[in-house]
């Protein structure tokens, strides 16, 4: 399978990590925070500026899970749509072009799913296979590609598409001071993401010696015992609150590390021979604790670093950015391999072994 283009696409409204903190305070706590523990948690967190699906001040005016949610659809469709159709504009596809959709998404619920209404909205064929995912979080831009590859491999003539949508705003509880709640609204954006990929006989008339096309070489799933409550959502009335455990850091550092060594060693590879990683940016204690698994300064990571800065984490989109900036704006050489990882609810992890050919 090689990957075509990887485009992202932001919502409109961009603010500074101070202004989301203000707004967060006021309209969505009503001030029964300790304000030095959120400025802390907010100024930790490693975020300069984010986008969110609706202006900063709809968010207090939301009245139920039952509205937030027709917010996430509404904006969810547009910006996938976006993401998607930009994707297929670079390698001068279209969307009838497109025989397999992957949607990816955890911040929302629709039935139909968004990749159904994604496929009416910008007319791909009514034979396109759709395939869902729902419930795989922050894991699922890396583990998407996987499954693009899966499908890919009994379909070679195929142009299949990734598009992974995450509204996070609007899953923050409104009057919950509790330290996942706190920590999440300094932590998460919105935005999508999409992937064109395509078999091994579509791609070659497809490809173009301008840009970086990666291989996907391998793929591996990685599910970690007794570790159910490490990340997620209880759902309830007021809609989907976030579990997430402070020892998340913890597990990356036990498991990763070896994860990495064995999957690269079935592969003949060792750390030495990754020239570039594509890392979700889960929080800096998650990405120094990544660093340290990898036996990898910061550098290695920087435009993961850099990507957390920008546009915060984006749950399943934010390792398809990465993925995005690193073709973009640090193309890999030729021959050199690179490993996209990324973590989520499960716990679990996905690594996918990427190839530039030379």
């Amino acid at each position: 399978m090689r990957v075509l283009s990887v485009r992202g696409a932001l919502p409109d409204h961009r603010y500074r990590q101070e202004e989301i903190t203000e707004a967060f305070a006021g309209a969505m706590l009503r001030g029964a925070v300790n304000r030095s523990v959120l400025d802390r948690l907010h100024r930790n967190a490693g975020v300069e500026t984010r986008h969110t699906a609706l202006p900063l001040e709809r968010y207090g005016r939301l009245r139920d899970f039952g509205e937030a949610n027709d917010a996430f659809i509404a904006a969810g469709v547009d910006l996938g749509a976006r993401a998607v159709v930009d994707a297929l504009k670079a390698v001068d596809l279209a969307p009838s072009d497109v025989d397999i959709v992957v949607s990816a998404t955890v911040t929302g619920l629709a039935v139909p799913s968004l990749d159904a209404r994604i496929a009416a909205q910008i007319g791909m064929r009514d034979d396109v296979v759709r395939v869902p995912i729902v419930g795989l979080g922050c894991v699922a831009g890396a583990a998407g590609v996987a499954r693009l590859r899966d499908f890919l491999a009994g379909r070679p003539d195929a142009v299949a598409v990734l598009v992974g949508v995450e509204l996070c705003s609007l899953t923050l509880q409104r009057d919950d001071v509790s330290m996942p709640n706190l920590v999440a609204s300094g932590l998460f954006g919105d935005g999508a993401a999409a992937v064109v990929a395509a078999g091994s006989q579509r791609a070659a008339p497809l490809l173009d010696d301008r840009r970086v096309q990666p291989e996907v070489v391998a793929t591996r799933s990685r599910l970690y015992p007794d570790s159910e409550r490490t990340m997620g959502w209880d759902v309830g009335a007021g809609g989907l609150k976030i579990v997430l455990d402070g020892a998340v850091p913890d597990v990356v550092r036990h498991f990763l590390g070896d994860d990495v060594r064995r999957f690269l060693a079935d592969h003949g590879l060792s750390r030495d021979d990754v020239g570039w990683y594509v890392a979700h940016p889960g929080g800096p204690k998650v990405l120094e604790a990544l660093q340290d698994a990898l036996g990898v300064d910061r550098e290695a990571l920087a435009v993961t670093w850099d990507s957390l800065r920008r546009i915060g984490n984006l749950s399943s989109a934010s390792v398809l950015h990465v993925l995005a900036d690193t073709l973009a704006t640090r193309p890999p050489r030729p021959g050199s391999h690179g490993l996209m990882l990324a973590m989520g609810p499960g716990f679990c992890s996905e690594l996918v072994l990427l190839r530039v050919p030379s």
